[in-house]
């Protein structure tokens, strides 16, 4: 079994799916595995960093634009082959402990849903394997 979030997502930016992760992780009991969060979408990615200052937030997607900017040279036809590279980059899932019934993150660390294509409605998988 697993959890479908579904995020209304901006044009472009961090979303932060943490308390919602958490909630699928208290819906389905789990005390005690691991939690992999995966989106299915190809231009969207899922991420674990910083969650206290969100000028971290604006550094990551400035770096994103400067690393993959968009392309008048791209071929692909819906003109967002820039938003397929930063997602390439940035990876669709995440792998989290679960222990005693709380994601076992750091202290500043949060999971997000990072959305280079929007606005858009994306799903996000959790599933809780206990152990």
């Amino acid at each position: 079994m697993y959890t479908t979030l579904d995020i209304k997502t901006e044009p472009e930016g961090f979303f932060d799916i943490t308390a919602r992760v958490q909630q699928a992780i208290r819906s389905e009991g789990i005390t005690e595995g691991i939690c992999t969060v995966f989106t299915p979408h190809t231009t969207c990615g899922i991420t674990m960093n910083e969650n206290a200052d969100p000028d971290v937030q604006h550094d990551l997607r400035l770096s994103f634009a400067q690393a993959f900017p968009s392309d008048r040279r791209f071929r692909h036809m819906e003109g967002n082959s820039h938003a397929h590279a930063r997602s390439s980059a940035m990876g669709a899932s995440c792998t989290v402990i679960i222990e005693k019934g709380r994601l076992l993150l750091g202290i500043w660390q949060g999971i997000y849903l990072v959305e280079f294509d929007g606005p858009r409605i994306r799903q996000v998988y959790v599933k809780c394997i206990p152990g």
